[in-house]
């Protein structure tokens, strides 16, 4: 039993691999360049999903394609981003279907359907907003209808998994972005403060993956052609839960705060500025950021529940202590 992971080296990625090592399969992980740390028993490739060849003789003889890799972030070219989270689907889509592999399974995100305002309770009927704010919301939801479209295709049958901000040790964005700008004094609560989100702890991640795959290669597994959303199954007042991290940390609480309406407008004119000045480098605040810190977006997951059997592996509790000890590590390091 042999699979494919693309984007295995990064923080969902060799979480995934892992699980599915556990699982008894032969993992190839691809990635651009090589990663030493990742377990000896995974076979590394050094390719780019940009190369169809390259990809199509990393899925040779597998059984599943795990298509993790991405371009993240809320910043940078459009032409990046397309790219790697479109024509890199793309091109995965093609390895699949020249190859015969049977999975393809998709790490989407729920960024493909927000537009904007608050999402409370929002299901997968949620529909793809017309405008987007962000070049990786956009591409990852053109990503995701081809996915979901190649369905049947030659006997391919695929699932999109949504995981809500993935976190946990090792996380290299999320966490590490909210600490590097509270410790220079730049993090600034957005609205209220008493907007709830999901988080998804990054071993609940890659096991909505693998649960979902269970399913899906199961004759009429009824996951195919089919997108959802997964979460810890707890929202998070935000603001509190960075407060608690912060605390926990020994570090300064956010003291100050900003509108909603105020952030949007101070992203919208970052975006002009840093658009003339042709800088690649992320401005402090965008739109998108602005309402991504400012409103509510949680979940209804139900459907990943009755379909493939999802529950969470770690518990918020559990996986904030874990950390917190982590974090104080390096802290003492």
């Amino acid at each position: 039993m042999r699979v494919l992971v693309t984007g295995g080296g990064g923080f969902l990625g060799r979480e995934l691999a892992n699980q599915l090592l556990e699982e008894g399969a032969e993992v190839v992980v691809l990635g651009r360049r090589h990663y030493p740390d990742l377990d000896p028993a995974l076979i590394q490739v050094q390719a780019d999903i940009r190369d169809p060849q390259a990809l199509a003789a990393a899925c040779a003889g597998c059984c599943a394609v795990f298509h993790a890799a991405a371009v993240p972030g809320i910043w940078g070219r459009p032409s990046v981003f397309h790219a790697i989270n479109v024509m890199g689907t793309e091109n995965v889509i093609r390895a699949c279907v020249e190859n015969r592999v049977p999975n393809l399974i998709f790490t989407s995100s729920p960024s493909v359907v927000f537009s904007g305002g608050d999402m409370k309770n929002a299901d997968e009927t949620s529909p793809y907003p017309h405008r987007y704010l962000s070049e990786y919301a956009r591409t990852k939801a053109e990503a995701e209808q081809r996915v979901l479209a190649a369905n049947g295709e030659e006997g391919l049958s695929t699932v999109a998994i949504r995981p809500h901000l993935i976190w946990g040790v090792g996380d290299p964005h999320l966490v590490p972005r909210v600490l590097e700008r509270a410790r220079s004094g730049r993090l600034v609560q957005v609205g209220k403060g008493d907007n709830r989100v999901d988080l998804i702890h990054v071993k609940n991640a890659a096991r909505a993956h693998v649960q979902a795959w269970q399913v899906l290669r199961q004759p009429g597994g009824r996951v195919a052609g089919r997108c959802y959303f997964v979460s810890d199954m707890k929202p998070v007042p935000l603001w509190e839960w960075i407060s608690d991290l912060l605390q926990a940390l020994g570090l300064t609480p956010v003291r100050r705060s900003i509108p909603l309406a105020a952030a949007y407008g101070l992203g919208a004119v970052l975006e002009s500025v840093y658009s003339l000045l042709g800088s690649e480098k992320e401005p402090p605040m965008t739109r998108f950021l602005a309402q991504q810190l400012g409103t509510s977006h949680y979940f209804d997951i139900s459907r990943a529940v009755e379909d493939f059997g999802y529950r969470p592996r770690v518990s918020p509790e559990a996986g904030f202590r874990e950390l917190v000890q982590s974090l104080k590590k390096q802290q003492e390091g």
